[in-house]
């Protein structure tokens, strides 16, 4: 408690607004959390990432799902799940060998870029359990280190119809963030703090997800896309600044 109490009021405010607005994001997009709460919590708390992120995107997952669960095709999760599983294994082992917050940050900044280069690239790939399972294991790699999962499956369903694009990336955000932080925890990479701030923040998760209910009806995938990478790219680009200089 203490480790979060010294984080300060405007510290816990910054970590609120990147967790509003990649809840907000990922609520209808099915892509967007870590991407930008990520890297904006890397600046001023890097020491609760990324098992207070994972801890929260648990439940903006399994809450963002909830909505369109009729949407979900039940027939491509066994090979997603199961890449994202083996995934988040081979991270933790990547993890425990970070030498400090600082080559963390560095690495959130790097994983950030390389997940707006995906999520802009126009290539269609067949969706089908060869493609799902290395998906799920470069999601699993990228979201166990830095709460940044979502844009290798979003690269696979990017041509899908909205609902169900969406529909699918948060189930396998969900599963994604359950199976991420069990390794981390496992490993004794979670520790008692990130539960607390995790939980500070929950409110504000779910009154994000609450606010985009009746914007997710009116506001198409393609119109914010671009407000949110560029969020991205930003805090992305300030985080690495931050490292080097």
């Amino acid at each position: 408690m203490a480790e979060v109490a010294a984080l300060g009021l405007g510290a816990w405010l910054v970590c609120a607004f990147a967790v509003f607005c990649g809840t907000f994001l990922q609520r209808l997009t099915g892509q967007g959390f870590g991407m930008v709460a990520a890297p904006i919590i890397a600046l001023v708390a890097p020491e609760f990432l990324p098992a207070a992120l994972l801890l929260l995107g648990t439940a903006v997952g399994l809450g963002a799902t909830a909505f369109d669960r009729g949407a979900v095709a039940r027939d491509e999760l066994p090979a997603g799940f199961a890449g994202r599983a083996v995934g988040a294994v081979l991270a933790t082992l990547i993890a425990l060998a970070l030498p400090d917050a600082a080559a963390f940050s560095a690495v959130v900044a790097l994983v950030v870029y390389l997940g707006i280069a995906l999520s802009l690239l126009g290539v269609r790939v067949e969706i089908r359990p060869a493609t799902l399972f290395p998906a799920g294991v470069v999601a699993g790699l990228m979201g166990t280190l830095t709460a940044v999962g979502a844009p290798p499956m979003a690269l696979l369903y990017q041509h899908e119809e909205q609902r169900r694009s969406a529909a699918m990336q948060n189930t396998f955000f969900a599963w994604g963030m359950v199976v991420s932080i069990a390794s981390l925890a496992v490993a004794g990479l979670v520790r008692w703090p990130h539960v607390v701030l995790a939980v500070t923040l929950l409110p504000v998760s779910l009154v994000a997800i609450r606010a985009s209910r009746p914007i997710a009806r009116r506001v198409a995938r393609a119109s914010i896309r671009p407000y949110a990478l560029t969020l991205a790219g930003l805090a992305a680009t300030v985080l690495l600044l931050k490292q080097i200089l």
